[in-house]
């Protein structure tokens, strides 16, 4: 909190440090409204926390500085520019191993942003990138997500609010885990397709609200593999008129279809058990829909 909310600060002192320590750098500039650059952060070797909202807040701040570390510590990056609305390119972020919400928030609320950054990793961590671009309102281009080895909660947040995204990256993982994507495109109002969900192992709370409230979403194929439709998966899809469901699917859970009101027709797959409460809530243009025998609750 060195420079906690130094208003009037314009340039910010050079950082030479290679090797980080727990909090070293944590809330540093915050508040400071009229810094617009900050010199390259050469440090490679990085400690839990270490640039933990270290610029949040910076509104005038339209170049970040170099980050060059590829090993990753908990919360390192954590809210590091959250609210920078001036910022409209990312640092490149070259690490391929990550740690616990390493980049939890790192881009929260900044509304100018319209590129995010190559993420190489392809192994993840716990929360890993959890809320990483939520509300960059601005954000058109998701970066590629090539990991195919997940971790709890990795994705959630990811894109929440990111009106502008039109496209979703491949979700190539064929194994989920608790909570992997839930919420990850939730609110994002522009996108109009969905990707492929090719996971054929899926977990408690994997899809919870992945398209939530993706208003302009219009066509819906779930892969064969697939044996579950998470609860509020696609609420709130308004415009979601086209929905594939394959057999294989065993249980449809809590709200998945809720407030889907252009949907007309659904065939519900003979292998459905499980139904859920309100699924098809306030479907209010579904006409036709046939109820397999196998359903037990």
């Amino acid at each position: 909190s060195m420079f906690w909310d130094c208003d009037s600060l314009t340039t910010a002192p050079e950082l030479p440090a290679t090797t980080l320590a727990t909090y070293c750098y944590c809330d540093m500039f915050v508040g400071c409204y009229g810094l617009t650059e900050i010199p390259e952060l050469p440090a490679t070797t990085l400690a839990s926390n270490c640039y933990s909202g270290m610029l949040y807040g910076c509104t005038s701040l339209t170049t970040a500085p170099v980050l060059s570390a590829t090993t990753l510590a908990n919360q390192c990056y954590g809210s590091m520019f959250g609210g920078c609305r001036s910022l409209t390119i990312a640092p490149e972020l070259p690490a391929t191993t990550l740690a616990t919400e390493c980049y939890y928030g790192m881009f929260y609320n900044c509304t100018g942003l319209t590129t995010a950054p190559e993420l190489p990793a392809t192994t993840l961590a716990n929360s890993c990138y959890q809320s990483m671009f939520q509300g960059c309102t601005s954000l058109v281009t998701a970066p590629v997500l090539p990991a195919t080895t997940l971790a709890t909660y990795c994705y959630q947040n990811m894109f929440f609010n990111c009106n502008s995204l039109t496209t979703t990256p491949e979700l190539l993982a064929t194994t989920l885990v608790e909570g992997c994507y839930s919420n990850m495109f939730a609110s994002c109002t522009s996108l109009t397709t969905a990707p492929e969900l090719p996971a054929t192992t899926l977990a408690n709370y994997c899809y919870q609200n992945l398209f939530y409230n993706c208003t302009s979403l219009r066509k819906l194929v779930i892969e064969e593999g697939v044996k579950t439709i998470g609860a509020n998966a696609f609420e709130g899809c308004s415009k979601l008129n086209d929905i594939t469901i394959p057999e294989g699917v065993t249980s449809i859970d809590i709200n998945a279809f809720q407030g889907c009101s252009r949907i007309t027709e659904i065939s519900l797959p003979s292998s459905l058990i499980n139904l859920g409460g309100s699924v098809f809530y306030g479907c209010s243009s579904l006409a036709s829909i046939v109820i397999p025998d196998k359903i037990t609750s």
